[in-house]
């Protein structure tokens, strides 16, 4: 048995392929469900007005999980089987298309290499669906071979909020970046906006207190991360900022930035297969992680948190509070 995810009016347990979906529960009350307990997120502050999903790290085209740098055990699956990205990948539509969302946000890497075969792919899974709610910035899967997919820099206008989606890639290498007319765009951006932002990028932040400063870092950049850091302390309307890249759910703070939450969700090609629901409130952006949970997906997933000698749950699927949580958009 696992706790999943928990809402303001809902908690999920998974058992293997088995999924407990618990909902009409009452907001900040302790539950026992499937022998474990739980508490409900709070009431969000205003009304509801729409919901919006991220997923990230998609991977088209990838036909092995596992591997790092070619070496560990492989999952894969059999010949002729559907591939495990077009699998999770379809069924995260499928779910996602269930909320009748405003805007569905990827995070990039839509490909394992940045053909044009993947990309293909990943447009004839999510856009019949989603149409123009669809946007998309690239990772270092494209930009490690020079592809270029996707804006730069762009705007979305959400109900009550805007997000902006930042393309943090560096061409040739692995790691993030931010360019000063990146930062000063989303800087302009932010003192002109009425309603909270959202930014939504790639590569997950580089820490002070956490990360060793190294231009070897796996993230954006220490001298970026320091900047982005700065102008959420400066404009006080940046209520989040929202990566993917690193394979696990993750939340956490900086002090230069007060409580605004840097925030990392896990891929959907493999364990634990997540994507994000975003409830916008008046005054509240709520966070709800998804495990993809139809049968196959999940049997998928429960074969692959094997990964890594069976320790890759410890890394990916993150605490509940990484999961799910709530974020006063005043400040």
């Amino acid at each position: 048995m696992e706790l999943t995810t928990v809402a303001p009016d809902e908690v999920t347990v998974h058992d293997g392929t088995t999924v407990h979906r618990h909902v009409g529960l009452e907001p900040a009350t302790a539950y026992r469900f499937d022998g474990l307990d739980a508490t409900t997120l709070p009431r969000p502050k205003g009304e509801l007005l729409g919901t919006f999903a991220t997923v990230n790290d998609v991977h088209f085209g990838e036909t092995e999980a596992g591997l790092i740098d070619g070496q560990g055990e492989a999952f894969s699956v059999p010949p002729g089987s559907t591939p495990y990205p077009t699998l999770m990948n379809t069924d995260a539509v499928a779910e996602i298309a269930e909320l009748d969302p405003v805007a569905v946000l990827v995070k990039g890497d839509l490909t394992t290499d940045g053909s044009a075969e993947q990309l293909a792919e990943f447009e004839a899974t999510y856009r019949p669906t989603f149409g123009d709610r669809l946007h998309f910035i690239r990772g270092n899967h494209e930009s490690y071979h020079h592809v270029e997919v996707g804006p730069s820099y762009e705007r979305v206008e959400l109900p009550g909020a805007l997000a902006i989606m930042l393309d943090t890639s560096r061409d040739g290498h692995p790691n993030g970046d931010l360019s000063a007319e990146q930062l000063e765009r989303l800087d302009d951006e932010a003192a002109d906006s009425d309603v909270p932002v959202l930014v939504f990028g790639h590569h997950q932040i580089w820490l002070p207190d956490e990360d060793q400063r190294t231009d070897r870092f796996f993230g954006i950049l220490p001298d970026a991360s320091e900047a982005l850091q700065a102008l959420v302390a400066r404009r006080t309307n940046v209520r989040g900022y929202f990566a993917g890249h690193t394979h696990r759910n993750r939340r956490r703070v900086v002090a230069a930035s007060g409580d605004v939450p840097y925030v990392e969700v896990a891929s959907v090609k493999d364990f634990p297969g997540a994507w994000a629901e975003y409830r916008l409130h008046e005054g509240t952006l709520v966070q709800v992680l998804r495990r993809v949970s139809t049968a196959r997906a999940l049997e998928w997933t429960d074969r692959t948190r094997g990964m890594f000698g069976g320790v890759y749950p410890i890394y990916s699927f993150g605490e509940l509070g990484d999961r799910c949580f709530s974020i006063d958009l005043g400040r």
